[in-house]
């Protein structure tokens, strides 16, 4: 508006070809006219004070970094709420502000086999391409209770980056649970055995037929 002004173009002018109002235009060249080019950025507006402080915000992401709640794996938005006595809707703008997401756990691996590519090679081959008169089964181990550690340390969350740990683990041992619920009275009548086999399952029977009357 201000260059047209100078062009010499009659407020009514410069209105009509901005698609403005002819007082917006008469506002604005009388605020260049008294104060040069620094009158034409726009004037501090008070809004709504603020209710959370910085600490508040410093000690929520402290929080959610470092420490994890009794109950729980992970903070979740309305737990963190409860333990700051911030409201859920805080929390959520805290967390997407400085992208924390506690609820997501990345996986990764470090390949240190040289031979990963050719190995990988062979196995998709094989499931692409099996041969003749073949059938190519992926066997995969029970479900057992097992006590496990990543390969890798895990790398903890920071601010834009989710939790991330190896997919890949080493086994300190596992146990196999045989459990039997008594719908009648809503016990529970379990054991655990090293291995899981049939022997190990018609143990667990007979010991359902001596606790059952």
């Amino acid at each position: 508006m201000v260059l047209l002004c100078a062009e010499g173009l009659q407020s009514k002018e410069v209105a009509e070809r901005l698609g403005v109002h002819e007082h917006t235009v008469g506002k604005w060249r009388r605020r260049f006219v008294q104060n040069g080019i620094e009158e034409l950025t726009d004037e501090y507006r008070e809004g709504r004070p603020r209710t959370v402080s910085d600490m508040q915000v410093a000690q929520v992401i402290e929080r959610t970094l470092n420490s994890t709640p009794k109950d729980a794996t992970h903070w979740s938005i309305r737990s963190m709420a409860s333990a700051t006595g911030l409201s859920h809707t805080t929390i959520r703008r805290i967390w997407a502000a400085f992208g924390l997401q506690p609820h997501r756990s990345e996986t990764f691996k470090l390949l240190t086999d040289p031979l990963f590519v050719d190995k990988g090679q062979d196995i998709v081959g094989l499931y692409m391409s099996p041969p003749n008169r073949a059938v190519v089964l992926c066997v995969d181990e029970k479900s057992q209770i097992q006590a496990l550690d990543r390969e890798q340390p895990v790398l903890p969350m920071v601010p834009g980056v989710p939790e991330r740990r190896t997919h890949t683990y080493v086994r300190n041992g596992t146990t196999s649970l045989f459990a039997a619920l008594d719908v009648a009275t809503g016990a529970v009548i379990g054991k655990c055995y090293n291995r899981h086999r049939a022997t190990e399952f018609l143990d667990f029977l007979k010991r359902i037929d001596a606790v059952m009357p």
